[in-house]
């Protein structure tokens, strides 16, 4: 058992966290959800030691281990691979270390003997003769191949050093297990088998993440922090979001009879417990959410932005068609012999792993860059916005406000007024709007490079990893948009929930040519793990 008891945290005049009380239960996945820079990384290295809080205290059950995803990549360059893992269990390789020294003596003496016994029973306790198989079976779930495990740390690439530190978490069974954004630089596979592994997980896992899809495979609780305090809710992500979107409602018609506003509640937690899945920690969830009664159910006093893209015209049936386009970069050839047509209403998710040839033919399609060969054209009745990955461009050698960096953007109004209840939507409020520009964090960047596609009016719309940056409210925000948008759109996310509630078409850039099909997301993937 984990528990926090009256926890304050503030730096400088700013209040993190005050007075929180929490007891995290074994058994349980909780996901920890909050706006950025609300203190979700910093909670979770309260929890484990590395930050002392101001006020209150962390409690663990006596005997009980703790384990926690390394964020330091380059911390274990000269050990081993197979040996980091080991080291996520500190006492067994304690153990280890201490049994070598003493059998590597060569004066040993009846007393290191007796010490040597001691050990060994201790080693025993703790599983220590499986901890070479099953530190092995942790990185080759995760893609890190048997021929790595000898190597050092300092050889492997990012990824794989990511994927190490994983294993080294998921190591020797830990009591309470703390992931911050676990699944950065995972690929597909390594995902999956990670929310298998967590599903299976029996102890206790809290976990940080931008990623919806993941948190709703993996979690049995949300833990929301807001305001300076962290309220647990049973269910997954999206049950805690849409049950706070009901509450709302609920809320809002104050008048509606008791009965009925049960009924709906009862509607509603059907529909969650009716769709999980066949695995132990869905089945878990179902009876939890069961219990649920409507006191339980809470509005979220969370904000969401205003996302809307609406077209000032429609477009024709004639949208764009692409003829045989190559280009090559740096010596590299990222784009060869590429050909399609884009249809009216056509919501396509570029997806795979090489991001170079999907940006690259989104600059090609806006002509920021010509194609070594071959031909684009966009349909006559088309109007095209465009959200680049990379967007310092719009903001760097300038120092004008928000207000004004937004008026060169709006065709329509450029009032004071306008521009100001505009940015008010997309969550700058009062002064925030005089803010310059050039100093502002990624995630505002973002919210004002959609605000100038939502006053464009266009009916084509590109976007090269939209999500980036963003916090899980404007992520859905931006998702609710896309998915009511009436036009046509190319775009790509590394946000699986993301793709698969937009895209009604997948195109894949590959080297052999391309994957181009009329189909979901994930009846994507799951021709993808056939081929496997």
């Amino acid at each position: 058992m984990l528990s926090v008891n009256n926890i304050s945290l503030q730096y400088g005049g700013r209040k993190l966290f005050e007075d929180v009380n929490i007891k995290f239960t074994p058994g349980n996945c909780y996901g920890l959800i909050g706006a950025n820079g609300a203190g979700k990384s910093t909670f979770l290295k309260i929890l484990s030691g590395e930050i002392e809080p101001q006020q209150g205290d962390v409690h663990l059950s006596p005997g009980e281990r703790l384990a926690v995803l390394k964020q330091n990549h380059f911390e274990y360059e000269e050990h081993e691979v197979l040996q980091t893992v080991i080291m996520g269990h500190t006492r067994l390789y304690e153990i280890m270390q201490e049994k070598d020294a003493i059998y590597a003596k060569a004066d040993f003496t009846e007393e290191d003997g007796m010490r040597a016994a001691e050990l060994e029973g201790e080693f025993a306790e703790l599983n220590g003769w499986e901890a070479e198989p099953d530190a092995a079976i942790l990185l080759q779930g995760l893609g890190i191949p048997e021929d790595l495990h000898t190597k050092k740390m300092a050889e492997l690439s990012g990824s794989e050093k990511v994927k190490v530190l994983l294993a080294q978490a998921l190591f020797g069974k830990p009591d309470i297990l703390l992931l911050d954004e676990p699944t950065n630089h995972l690929d597909l596979k390594a995902i999956q088998w990670l929310e298998e592994f967590l599903i299976n997980f029996e102890n206790t896992v809290i976990v940080v993440s931008h990623d919806r899809h993941f948190l709703n495979n993996v979690c049995t609780h949300i833990a929301d922090l807001d305001f300076g305090k962290i309220q647990i809710y049973v269910g997954n992500y999206d049950f805690w979001y849409e049950s706070s979107q009901l509450a709302q409602k609920m809320a809002q018609e104050a008048n509606k009879k008791k009965e009925e506003k049960i009924k709906e509640l009862q509607s509603f937690i059907a529909r969650f417990s009716a769709n999980a899945s066949k695995s132990k920690q869905a089945t878990s969830r179902k009876k939890l959410l069961d219990k649920i009664t409507l006191d339980d159910i809470k509005p979220s006093s969370r904000r969401y932005p205003y996302v809307a893209f609406t077209p000032e015209r429609e477009a024709g049936n004639d949208i764009l068609e692409v003829q045989g386009i190559s280009k090559t970069i740096d010596g590299v050839k990222v784009l060869d012999n590429v050909s399609f047509i884009m249809n009216k209403g056509d919501k396509i998710a570029l997806v795979g792993s090489d991001e170079l040839a999907q940006t690259t033919l989104f600059k090609i399609l806006m002509g920021e860059i010509e194609p070594d060969s071959g031909s684009y054209k966009w349909g006559v009745t088309t109007s095209q916005s465009y959200f680049p990955k990379d967007n310092n461009a719009y903001f760097e050698n300038t120092d004008v406000n928000l207000v004004d960096w937004l008026r060169q953007y709006s065709p329509q109004d450029q009032t004071e007024s306008f521009l100001r209840g505009f940015l008010g939507r997309m969550l700058f409020s009062g002064e925030e709007v005089l803010k310059k520009v050039n100093v502002l964090s990624g995630g505002e960047k973002v919210r004002c490079m959609l605000s100038r596609m939502m006053l464009s009016g266009s009916n084509v719309l590109l976007l090269d990893e939209p999500t980036n940056h963003l916090d899980l409210e404007s992520i859905q925000a931006l998702n609710n948009g896309l998915m009511n948008f009436k036009g046509s759109m190319i775009f790509t996310s590394h946000d699986h929930q993301f793709v698969q509630t937009i895209a009604n078409r997948i195109i894949e850039i590959k080297s052999e040519g391309i994957f181009d099909k009329q189909i979901t997301y994930d009846e994507y993937l799951e021709l993808q793990l056939q081929k496997q």
